[in-house]
């Protein structure tokens, strides 16, 4: 690994994700910036906001921003790296473009950017770049001087991504009772996006069937399945599955859904399932409502007995890791011999987005990759 304390070229880290609302108040505001350009009436978004408003009207997402804000700053400063962390959300507050406004006015000139998703797809990777370009745009009309923007690879088979997530693997099979667990199917669940999306998803060469996504999924949850194994001495049967569908019915979407999968699974005699969330980085709505509230009520109605286990958020190991991203980076920025720490067939990602990566259905322009409107 390079020094971790040295990071030069870069003055900043951007932690950017999608946000959420923060009370009742901010429900519908939040989905209308959510949906921005599609024409959805403000009544379809007040019966999509029940999800939000069993709980408060409140998204634990940004919460959890806090949260691995703290420890990213606190694993930064263990290990001598003397770099700033900020944040800025996509559809709610701390918005992008102030976040970015705010940097600028600090003299932060090169900056690297984690997003909150560990994957190749549009809505994961691309949209983000999409995001940053629009708020640089934003800055640019202002008369601001642009900073140079750069974006952290795909971190899905990191070890300090993977780690925590197998331990709670462990952890929700040993809340299991002993007869039911050695035969538990484990469920790695993700975001379901259109097939198409998934199809090309990832650089043109890897675009195909389920493209980078669903590739980059099954890597990831081989992997954890892989170490489970290993550490039990019990090779647990797994699939992966899909939750969080939101769209026409008529456009496919991948599958199984995770509730028909559990409906699956049961007729098929499995006796207990451990759901795994591996598509997301935090317990947010999503994790919340589709998994602890809708699957755990299908698992009762089945009586399955089914533990979820917990997701990465501010884990030490992960901040761990975005360190080691982030000296990666800065090494092969500054030409300096890297070798890229990663888990699996598929080995370490690009640290560039070619062009023809994960495309949209109207071009954009985007930033922080081969194809890049700004730097």
């Amino acid at each position: 690994m390079p020094d971790a304390r040295d990071v030069t070229p870069y003055d900043a880290l951007l932690l950017l994700s999608f946000g959420g609302p923060e009370g009742p108040d901010d429900v519908v505001p939040f989905l209308e910036n959510v949906t921005r350009g599609r024409g959805i009436p403000k009544e379809r978004l007040k019966e999509v906001g029940q999800h939000y408003f069993l709980f408060g009207g409140v998204s634990p997402i940004n919460d959890q921003n806090r949260a691995l804000l703290d420890a990213l700053r606190k694993d930064f400063a263990d290990h001598g790296l003397d770099l700033p962390v900020y944040w800025g959300n996509r559809n709610w507050a701390p918005y992008l473009t102030d976040t970015l406004r705010e940097m600028v006015r600090d003299g932060r000139r090169r900056i690297l950017v984690l997003a909150t998703s560990a994957y190749a797809s549009y809505s994961g990777c691309r949209q983000y770049r999409e995001n940053l370009a629009d708020a640089l745009a934003a800055l640019q009309s202002e008369g601001l001087e642009l900073p140079e923007v750069d974006k952290l690879r795909h971190y899905f088979n990191h070890p300090g991504f993977l780690e925590p997530m197998i331990d709670g693997v462990l952890r929700s099979l040993a809340e299991l009772d002993e007869d039911v667990r050695d035969g538990a199917h484990l469920a790695f669940s993700t975001h379901s996006i259109p097939t198409a999306s998934a199809d090309t998803s990832g650089p043109v060469e890897d675009h195909g069937d389920g493209g980078a996504y669903v590739r980059q999924h099954l890597d990831a949850a081989k992997l954890i399945a892989d170490a489970v194994r290993e550490r039990t001495g019990v090779d647990h049967p797994w699939q992966l599955v899909y939750q969080s569908r939101s769209g026409a019915p008529h456009i496919p979407w991948l599958e199984p859904d995770i509730c028909d999968h559990l409906e699956e699974r049961h007729a098929a005699g499995v006796r207990a399932v451990v759901i795994a969330p591996i598509g997301f980085v935090s317990d947010h709505m999503e994790v919340l409502y589709d998994l602890d509230t809708e699957a755990k009520a299908k698992a009762e109605e089945l009586g399955l007995p089914m533990r979820r286990s917990a997701t990465v958020g501010a884990d030490p190991r992960f901040a761990a890791a975005i360190r080691e991203l982030v000296a990666e980076r800065a090494a092969a920025e500054r030409g300096q011999e890297v070798t890229p720490c990663a888990l699996g067939a598929l080995g370490a990602s690009h640290d560039l987005c070619p062009v023809g990566c994960c495309p949209a259905r109207a071009p954009r322009p985007a930033a922080a990759g081969a194809d890049s409107t700004y730097a």
